[in-house]
């Protein structure tokens, strides 16, 4: 890598891919310590029929917090950055949208859920607020919590967590590409050019789009080749893309129903994480 160019970032994937494991071996994922304690009883009135399913079926964006005093808490409304969302899959919760990315197992067990240690990659962030904010809902990923889905007519599903100090959280539901799209879809990586390049498709005369090629790694996660460089029609659900910051992305590539929109891509990339980042201007 050329002297001018910023030091190279590496997450740790949290999900166990061989792959993205070994593409990040240069940093480190620390165990997440907390404080919870088990939730107490009674403080959840049961929703009618099987809630669970829900879970894995929705991402959750988070919309209130209460301390454990019963007051709001808004610490974690921060001007410029997206709420947190938490994301229930193969087992375990993972929090995004903070400075790290924190997941912990967890088991269900009727409405109560049982935290398992958590763990989180290990990256400085510039806004002290976020890694204070995501410090304490890390540390609520510990013990266990009470839950309820609440459905709401015309509207998205809104998930309550109680934790044990009397805390609580609320977020709003809405379908997981898994859940919109039929399927799991398939795991790809690509690496993304800094810059976007010329395109031109259908509708979509002088268009600029992401320039992306490809990345295939073996089993044991080392890099083997990348694909020729390519542009991508359509945008990553999930991404936003910085000028001057290469990517290498991990995602989950579905198919488009038919019958497609006018001019739309027969298949969608959805982010998964960010596996690499490089800043080279």
């Amino acid at each position: 890598m050329p002297a001018a160019h910023a030091p190279l970032v590496k997450i740790l994937s949290l999900l166990g891919l061989a792959a993205a494991l070994t593409a990040c071996a240069g940093n480190q994922t620390v165990p997440f310590t907390g404080t919870g304690t088990p939730a107490q009883s009674g403080q959840v009135v049961s929703s009618p029929g099987p809630v669970a399913p829900a879970l894995a079926t929705h991402e959750w964006e988070l919309v209130a917090m209460t301390d454990a005093q019963g007051r709001s808490d808004t610490r974690w409304r921060l001007p410029g950055q997206a709420a947190p969302r938490l994301l229930f899959a193969d087992g375990r919760a993972n929090l995004r949208n903070l400075c790290n990315a924190v997941s912990a197992g967890y088991t269900v067990q009727g409405n109560h859920l049982q935290w398992q240690p958590g763990i989180s990659t290990r990256r400085a962030c510039a806004d002290v607020r976020l890694m204070d904010l995501e410090q304490r809902m890390g540390q609520s990923l510990a013990g266990s919590a009470s839950y309820e889905v609440r459905t709401n007519a015309g509207g998205p599903p809104l998930l309550v967590l109680y934790f044990g100090d009397g805390s609580r959280w609320e977020l709003t539901g809405s379908p997981t590409a898994q859940t919109r799209y039929g399927g799991p879809g398939e795991r790809v990586f690509l690496e993304i050019a800094p810059e976007r390049m010329p395109c031109s498709h259908g509708a979509m005369a002088n268009a600029q789009c992401l320039k992306v090629r490809e990345v295939r790694f073996a089993d044991n996660g080392v890099r083997q080749g990348a694909g020729a460089w390519q542009p991508l029609y359509g945008e990553i659900e999930g991404y936003t893309h910085q000028p001057g910051v290469r990517n290498v992305v991990r995602l989950n590539r579905f198919q488009r129903p038919q019958p497609l929109p006018a001019d739309a891509s027969a298949q969608v990339y959805v982010l998964d994480m960010v596996v690499e980042t490089e800043r080279v201007r």
